[in-house]
């Protein structure tokens, strides 16, 4: 049953990707899961719910998890290590999906449609949003502490740029799928600046 429901939610997020949310019927769905709609129904009480529970799963599940495996006493590498390791997880899904159409640009629409369109998702998303931030900023305080990184800059700024370097990446710089080789470098790159030299 776990196997089935689990097979339902990867092969809807793949057709949300590529189609788009307001774009999938229910009828779409059961044409791709070839399932029948009492049983995608027996799962799922709608598409709304099918639809939250593959955002939650690709999505906000991964951050989740990655932030959480940071303490209090993070340093700014392992904060790098734990947002690289979520972009990682978002990265496989892309690839165990079997229409390689589906790219990161795909995502980054899907997640801002479900976010306009779920206020439940947009709060938890902003709770993470607001959680990376923070750690951002525990991490900045922690290698100022050990001398690692320069006392001269505003904490809360530099968090906030950390924050943003991944929300605010041109995709595969305007490719269709993003390169986060290319992404881990620019972390890494706005750390060295930071650094005591």
């Amino acid at each position: 049953m776990k196997g089935r429901r689990e097979y339902i939610i990867r092969k809807a997020m793949e057709l949300y990707a590529l189609q788009g949310y307001q774009n999938v019927s229910i009828t779409d769905l059961q044409n791709t899961l070839d399932m029948g709609r009492g049983t995608l129904y027996y799962y799922f009480h709608d598409q709304d719910e099918l639809f939250q529970t593959c955002m939650e799963k690709y999505f906000l599940e991964p951050k989740q998890k990655a932030l959480s495996t940071v303490s209090d006493n993070v340093t700014v590498e392992e904060m790098i290590q734990a947002i690289m390791q979520y972009l990682g997880s978002l990265e496989e899904t892309l690839m165990t999906f079997s229409n390689k159409a589906v790219n990161t640009s795909n995502v980054n629409n899907l997640m801002f449609t479900a976010y306009s369109l779920f206020p439940t998702l947009h709060r938890k998303a902003q709770r993470l949003a607001l959680k990376e931030v923070d750690l951002w900023r525990k991490a900045l305080y922690n290698d100022q502490r050990a001398g690692l990184i320069r006392r001269d800059i505003d904490r809360e700024q530099v968090a906030l740029m950390f924050a943003h370097i991944k929300n605010s990446y041109d995709s595969g710089l305007g490719k269709t799928q993003m390169d986060f080789t290319l992404l881990e470098k620019s972390y890494r790159e706005f750390h060295k600046i930071l650094k005591n030299v």
